[in-house]
C-alpha cells in the first residue's frame, strides 16, 4: 500500500505540531518515523491510520494502483501503539477471537499457532490482567502481524520488551513483514528500526 500525504499539517488549539509534510511512504517497504519525545510522531501516525483528521492537506492512500478510500482504510491497516489497550478482562483466547472476529488471519495461520508464536505455556485461559507489560506487548504485536493487511503501523514495538523480547519482535519483522507496508515510528530505539529501508524525520516538519 502506498500513502501519499499533500501539504499535511496538524495543530491542536491554536498550536501547530506539524506543517507542510510532503511525503509518500512506499508500497512494500518499511520506514521508520524518527523524532524526539513530543514531536508529532504519534499523531503523524493517528492521522494515516485516519484516526485523527488533518487541520491541512490531505491523505491518499492506494494499493496496486487503485484508489482506496479514506473511510475505508481501517479495513487496510492494524495500529500497534502503547496508548492502545487490550480487554483485560478476555482471556488471551477470547482477545484472539475478538480480534480476528474484525480481521483475517494471513494464510497458513490460526487461533492454534497463536500461543506457540508467542511463546507462552497453557495461555490461552489467563485473563490478560495477568500478564506483565511485556506480555502484553507481545500479544499487540502477534494480533497486527498475523492480520491479512497490507499497512502495518507500529508505534514504538519495542516498548516493554527484554532483550528476548526484541529478538523476537525482530524475527517477526523478517518472517512475517514481507511484501507489506510498515510505518515504525521510534525514538530512534536501534533496536526497533535496524531493517528500515527509508527514514522520515518528523523534526524537519516541527512548527513551535
Amino acid at each position: 500500500m502506498q500513502i501519499e500525504l499533500q501539504d499535511i499539517g496538524k495543530k491542536f488549539s491554536s498550536d501547530w505540531i506539524f506543517r507542510h509534510i510532503d511525503f509518500v511512504f512506499e508500497s512494500h517497504r518499511t520506514t521508520a518515523i524518527l523524532g524526539r519525545n513530543g514531536s508529532g510522531k504519534s499523531t503523524l501516525l493517528q492521522l494515516v491510520a485516519g484516526n485523527l483528521s488533518p487541520t491541512a492537506g490531505q491523505v491518499n492512500y492506494s494499493r496496486n494502483g487503485m484508489e482506496i478510500k479514506n473511510s475505508e482504510i481501517f479495513r487496510h491497516l492494524v495500529l500497534v501503539a502503547p496508548y492502545q489497550e487490550l480487554i483485560e478482562e478476555f482471556t488471551l483466547r477470547e482477545m484472539v477471537d475478538f480480534h480476528f472476529a474484525f480481521k483475517r488471519y494471513i494464510p497458513g495461520f490460526n487461533v492454534h499457532k497463536v500461543s506457540g508464536l508467542l511463546g507462552f505455556k497453557d495461555a490461552f485461559n489467563k485473563p490478560i490482567r495477568q500478564y506483565s507489560s511485556g506480555m502484553k506487548q507481545r500479544i499487540k504485536l502477534i494480533l497486527a502481524f498475523l492480520s491479512d493487511v497490507p499497512l502495518l503501523l507500529l508505534d514504538e514495538p519495542a516498548m516493554h520488551l527484554d532483550p528476548a523480547g526484541i529478538e523476537w519482535y525482530l524475527n517477526l519483522i523478517k518472517d512475517l513483514a514481507k511484501n507489506r507496508t510498515l510505518l515504525i515510528c521510534s525514538n530512534q530505539h536501534q533496536a526497533e528500526i535496524p531493517f528500515a529501508d527509508a527514514i522520515f524525520s518528523i523534526e524537519d516538519y516541527r512548527k513551535l
